[in-house]
């Protein structure tokens, strides 16, 4: 009994929020606060309009590569910051940066930076790698959204695997390496399967992050297409169709939902793999002496 007492405040909050958040649009979707009364018009509207699984369609795509690029891009950080390099600490910290700027000033900022004349296309010039300025930003497969997502999620990403990185052993690393393991083999049979459960929180946080995001996607994103966020705030703000909106805000819930199993089904079997990292060649070098 005392247990509960201890964790009612924190818990009771959290699902007196989310409950309540949850109720409101559950019933704002079925107009269930309208005159009119309680409808599934509204699903059927909603969940047969082609824009919505455009705009789906979208946001998946960007999420993805946001949280892929970002998590690809923490790992070798991770694994460079557990070496002991002088500076170490001003570097992590010049690396969490991003994690202090609010999305919309970094997407006014980066705008400035990958703009059809920014800061990468006049440098991209300058060394002649193309002849014209690229269109990254506003583009209609989302480069300049999922650029914008990478930039402010590795930050994060780093934080949760270098924590897991640096839990494991360095004479585990070691042993290994003595036993022949190449560097690639080291993090691919050691590193990376220890680490899964800091890559599942990684990329479900990142994932559902960037899914619902509305800073980045309404000032770099697509102006053919409209991601989930920007669409339910135009639903609901241009064209006064709050039940539509709560529609859109629960597919928002629900994908984030299926998201997070999906990634924890397919991440999981990595952590159980188990292969020799010994090398057939160091074998062979063992047995002939």
């Amino acid at each position: 009994m005392k247990l509960w007492l201890l964790l009612l405040p924190g818990l009771g909050s959290i699902v007196f929020l989310m409950g309540s958040a949850l109720y409101t649009i559950m019933i704002q979707s079925v107009g269930l606060h309208t005159e009119l009364g309680a409808s599934l018009d509204y699903w059927s509207d909603t969940l047969s309009d082609p824009i919505l699984f455009r705009s789906i369609e979208y946001s998946l795509r960007t999420s993805v590569l946001g949280s892929l690029g970002a998590v690809i891009l923490a790992y070798p950080i991770a694994m460079w910051l557990r070496k002991p390099i002088p500076g170490k600490t001003a570097i992590i910290g010049l690396l969490r940066a991003p994690m202090f700027v609010p999305g919309l000033v970094a997407a006014f900022l980066l705008i400035n930076v990958i703009s059809f004349h920014g800061i990468l296309n006049e440098s991209l010039l300058a060394l002649g790698v193309i002849d014209k300025p690229l269109r990254i930003t506003n583009d209609k497969f989302g480069w300049s959204v999922v650029m914008l997502q990478v930039w402010k999620n590795t930050p994060f990403a780093l934080i949760l695997l270098s924590s897991s990185i640096n839990s494991i052993r360095s004479d585990v690393l070691d042993a290994s390496a003595d036993l022949g393991a190449s560097a690639w083999a080291n993090f691919s049979q050691v590193v990376f399967p220890l680490t899964i459960p800091a890559l599942q929180a990684a990329l479900i946080l990142i994932f559902i992050g960037a899914l619902g995001d509305f800073a980045f996607a309404s000032i770099a994103g697509s102006r053919n297409v409209y991601s989930l966020s920007v669409l339910m705030h135009y639903t609901a703000t241009a064209y006064y169709e709050w039940e539509k909106a709560a529609v859109i805000g629960l597919v928002i819930m629900v994908l984030s939902g299926l998201s997070a199993i999906l990634i924890t089904l397919m991440t999981r079997p990595f952590a159980n793999r188990t292969r020799p990292v010994i090398s057939a060649s160091f074998l062979e070098r063992s047995h002939e002496k």
